[in-house]
């Protein structure tokens, strides 16, 4: 009896134990906010610039390094403390197609005046073909039929970014938009409208895009000490557009 009542009592220890063990598996996964996509960009994101902090060198080196540490971190361990603060949780994001989740994506907007007629405009742009010679961010884009595209961007640090696109809205010399199609490992929508204005010569050029970067808006923010952040790029692009168009 003896030996039973002390077999019990160790049979109760031990599963008390593994309902410990059970709970804190649990609760780290319930820290996971960080999609996998994320985590991967984040872990790779930060480990280089880690290493480009440290061969820097100096207080601003080191500042990046500890920077680069704490997106290697947010990687590896699938949690991020500013998602916490803003109660975001892209691990639960599910078939993300064109759509930009309300609050999750960066939004940009740009616009330019270029001599030219929304006819002439609307002609050029609809190849999309024609857009890496004046987006500077993209490698190139191929047709694969009258409304899917496959599009390759320049990433940070060498790197570069695959998608599919699908054309979702068009009015002819009016307006072309577009969204990333499921599985792009950058989700992204945009638009582009040619507009004549009262009052103003030429056709105003509008270009609107919502994007979500690997590594999600901390991401971003390192694109931007790169000089590779989204609003300066559509900026420029659309300033060589007009160059393109008008010469």
């Amino acid at each position: 009896m003896e030996a039973e009542r002390n077999f019990e009592a160790r049979n109760a220890t031990s599963n008390s134990y593994s309902g410990h063990a059970v709970s804190d598996a649990r609760d780290n996964k319930s820290q996971i906010n960080v999609q996998e996509v994320e985590r991967v960009a984040s872990a790779l994101g930060g480990g280089a610039l880690t290493i480009f902090g440290l061969t820097k060198g100096g207080l601003g080196g080191l500042a990046l390094a500890l920077v680069g540490g704490g997106l290697a971190w947010r990687g590896i361990s699938g949690h991020c403390n500013v998602y916490d603060a803003m109660n975001i949780n892209t691990a639960r994001r599910e078939n993300q197609r064109a759509g930009i989740q309300q609050g999750h994506g960066i939004r940009v907007e740009k616009s330019v005046i270029i001599h030219k007629t929304p006819e002439e405009l609307y002609s050029f742009w609809s190849n999309l073909e024609n857009l890496p010679r004046f987006m500077n961010h993209l490698e190139s884009v191929r047709l694969l039929d009258d409304k899917v595209s496959h599009w390759v961007a320049k990433g940070p640090l060498g790197t570069t970014v695959e998608w599919d696109a699908e054309i979702i809205n068009e009015k002819e010399n009016e307006l072309i938009a577009w969204r990333s199609v499921e599985g792009a490992t950058v989700a992204n929508a945009g638009s582009v409208r040619f507009e004549q204005k009262p009052g103003v010569t030429g056709t105003f050029v509008k270009v609107s895009l919502s994007y979500d970067p690997p590594g999600g808006i901390i991401g971003a923010t390192f694109a931007k000490l790169f000089g590779e952040e989204p609003s300066q790029q559509i900026e420029e692009d659309l300033l060589r557009f007009k160059q393109v168009m008008e010469t």
